[in-house]
């Protein structure tokens, strides 16, 4: 955190995100305890066929989902920073040794961006880019997929209904099919539930030449035990 956010926190009372202790947006044991998070192969259960291999660093419980709500929701842009370098250690994850990449957040509906106020995954993902690229990985942002549609509300929707409500969804912008044809790409979310979202923008990149390499997400459901590191 920069000295002024930590100002801000200070004179207006903040609190931590993490464990609402009051102070600074993300004590000291909360930032200690995200940054030791370690990856995780999240596999959805069940398994969409052409689900793209994902990597976690948490389970979407406790602190992390709270910081990821308080981004998300609540605009706490402070915790762009730490999401992004724990987004950064899945995808390091995702990345076979020495093998650049490029790197694909799922896109947002503009009235959502707009609700919100800013496009929270893609903001965490830039952080994420900065970080690996800081730390020897050769990885670039490609905001090559769009929506074609709006899909409805995914709350309360059971995997297959989820997975039924994003067909047709994706596509991919024309001006980066070309540049992304044969090369290695990683998607990034923030939350894995039921894999549809992955799954059907994989999909779309796929049917344009585009080769997913993999998946990275900040947090899974329960439902997504982990596998390995």
């Amino acid at each position: 955190m920069g000295l002024r956010d930590a100002w801000v926190d200070l004179v207006l009372g903040g609190t931590c995100a993490g464990c609402e202790r009051p102070g600074v947006s993300l004590c000291r044991d909360c930032r200690a305890d995200l940054a030791a998070l370690t990856p995780f192969t999240a596999v959805p259960t069940p398994e969409p066929a052409g689900f793209p291999r994902a990597t976690a660093c948490s389970p979407y419980a406790g602190m992390p989902r709270r910081l990821i709500i308080e981004h998300k929701e609540n605009a706490r842009y402070t915790l762009a920073k730490p999401l992004g370098q724990t987004l950064a250690v899945s995808i390091a994850a995702a990345i076979e040794p020495g093998r650049a990449a490029w790197i694909c957040p799922i896109p947002s509906a503009r009235a959502t961006v707009r609700a919100r106020g800013h496009e929270p995954l893609r903001r965490i993902a830039i952080v994420a880019a900065r970080h690996l690229r800081a730390n020897g990985y050769d990885v670039r942002l490609a905001d090559a997929l769009r929506l074609l549609r709006r899909p409805a509300d995914q709350a309360g929707l059971s995997a297959g209904e989820r997975f039924a409500n994003l067909d047709g969804v994706f596509g991919v912008r024309s001006r980066w099919a070309e540049t992304l044809t044969d090369q290695p790409v990683v998607l990034v979310d923030d939350v894995l539930t039921t894999g549809s979202t992955l799954t059907h923008a994989a999909g779309a990149l796929e049917t344009t030449g585009v080769a997913v390499l993999g998946s990275a997400v900040l947090a899974a459901t329960r439902r997504h035990p982990a596998t390995g590191s």
